[in-house]
């Protein structure tokens, strides 16, 4: 298979993000409807989170197996520091954005409360910004997904890359109901250019990381990569979590969590089939 086509199956695998994303377009959400999609969103994120740090974790666990401390010190050091600056660095993001806020609000001439158009339509309000956060973070992950499955096609295992875009296909369908799972939770209906963008920043990273995959294979890139993806990820499950909270519906987000992870080990199963 040439290049060229293992690319086009890395840009199939990363924008069937957008077959969940139209979910933000809906209409009047009731409260029921709103906190059961962002309890199911939690619920898919929490897997990711799992998901993301045991791949981060094989090579440094295999390395302490095989008694090579140096490389599981080193991975573990660059584990933990991608972990590390993507939750405080979103902390500090999300710090600054609340600045940011309170300053346009204070001014006389400032959008006060109101919702302000960013660039490609994308909402400057508390829950779009949290949207773009997901975004964020679950493109961090798809592009060390993008380079497992060039990885897998630069050794020749054509087999299991075709596997490997099929079940991150199916997974970045589910990611693209998380991303905009905040925004249904608010009411808030995106523009289709926003959503546009959106999906650009969850799935794009997996066609850029299958381009890359095929030329370079490094373990500590990916490491890094499944860090700052998890660390990001962890943190918009502390926020969503919160969002719950307030909607006060504790039985109903216990349901719905429990559906989001169940989900994500559905759609998990296609990868873990294909490394058995």
């Amino acid at each position: 298979m040439s290049s060229s086509n293992i690319a086009l199956l890395g840009a199939i695998a990363g924008f069937t993000i957008y077959l969940g994303l139209p979910v933000g377009r809906l209409r009047r959400p009731t409260p029921r409807l709103k906190a059961g999609l962002n309890a199911t969103a939690i619920g898919i994120l929490i897997f990711l989170v799992w998901d993301v740090l045991t791949h981060a974790w094989e090579p440094v666990d295999g390395a302490l197996g095989d008694h090579r401390w140096g490389k599981a010190a080193s991975g573990g050091a660059v584990l933990a520091t991608g972990l590390a600056v993507g939750l405080v660095g979103l902390v500090a993001y999300d710090a600054w954005t609340l600045r940011r806020r309170n300053a346009a609000a204070a001014r006389p001439d400032g959008p006060g409360a109101v919702a302000v158009a960013g660039r490609g339509g994308t909402p400057r309000t508390q829950a779009g910004e949290l949207a773009l956060m997901i975004a964020t973070g679950i493109g961090l992950h798809n592009f060390a997904e993008g380079l497992a499955i060039g990885n897998s096609a630069a050794e020749g295992e054509l087999s299991l890359a075709l596997l490997l875009v099929i079940g991150f296909g199916l997974h970045n369908a589910t990611e693209g109901f998380g991303i905009v799972a905040p925004l249904a939770a608010e009411g808030e209906r995106p523009s289709w250019v926003g959503l546009f963008w959106l999906g650009l920043i969850g799935g794009g990273p997996t066609f850029v990381g299958t381009l890359i995959g095929q030329h370079v294979v490094n373990e500590t890139l990916s490491i890094a990569f499944l860090g700052l993806a998890a660390g990001s990820i962890l943190y918009v499950v502390i926020e969503l979590l919160a969002v719950a909270r307030r909607a006060g519906r504790k039985e109903l987000t216990t349901w719905c969590v429990l559906s989001g992870i169940l989900l994500g080990f559905a759609t998990d199963a296609v990868v873990t089939a294909a490394g058995a």
